[in-house]
C-alpha cells in the first residue's frame, strides 16, 4: 500500500509542477482572469490528491472502512479524524476557501496587465486574487505538500521537491 500512497504524492507533485507552470509562465505572458482560475483549479486538485492520500493511509490504520465518495465529504471526513492537527486544519480550511472561491460568481479586475484580480464576494468578505497572493497560494500548498509527506510516508518535513 505504501507504494500506492507514495504515487499518490508523486501524483501531487506533478500538478505542484503544472500550477508552477501556469503561474510563473502562462500567467506572465496571459494576464487574465481565466488563466488564474486555472491555477486555482490546479490548487484544488493538489489537495483533491493529497486528501485521498490521507485517507488511504487511514483505512490502512483501519481508522475508516471507506473513503467518502465525494472531495468536499473526504475533506470534511479528514478534518474529523484529526480534530487536534492545528496544521491539518489550517490546510483544510484553506481548501474550503479555495472550493468556495472557485463556486461563487466573479468579477474581473485590470485584465491583460500586470495587476490582473479575480473579485470574489463572499458572505462576510470581499476575495480578491491576483498574480501575487496566488503566489502565496502556491508556496502554501507546497507546505501543505511537505506536510503531507512527512505524515503519510515518515518522511522529514524539508523543502526539497
Amino acid at each position: 500500500m505504501d507504494e500506492t500512497l507514495q504515487e499518490y504524492l508523486f501524483s501531487a507533485h506533478e500538478e505542484l509542477k503544472r500550477l508552477e507552470h501556469i503561474i510563473y509562465v502562462s500567467l506572465k505572458y496571459t494576464r487574465t482572469v481565466d488563466v488564474i482560475i486555472n491555477a486555482l483549479n490546479r490548487l484544488v486538485n493538489v489537495y483533491d490528491v493529497i486528501i485521498e492520500a490521507f485517507l488511504l493511509k487511514a483505512q490502512e490504520e483501519k481508522l475508516i472502512a471507506a473513503l467518502p465518495k465525494s472531495p468536499a465529504l473526504r475533506a470534511t471526513r479528514l478534518g474529523e479524524l484529526y480534530p487536534d492537527d492545528a496544521d491539518l486544519q489550517r490546510y483544510l480550511t484553506f481548501y474550503a476557501f479555495l472550493k468556495n472561491v472557485l463556486k461563487t460568481p466573479y468579477s474581473k479586475r485590470e485584465e491583460y496587465r500586470r495587476h490582473v484580480t479575480l473579485v470574489v464576494e463572499l458572505d462576510k468578505s470581499t476575495a480578491e486574487i491576483d498574480i501575487d497572493n496566488l503566489t502565496d497560494c502556491e508556496k502554501f500548498v507546497h507546505k501543505f505538500f511537505h506536510y503531507a509527506r512527512g505524515k503519510i510516508l515518515g518522511v522529514p518535513n524539508g523543502d526539497e521537491d
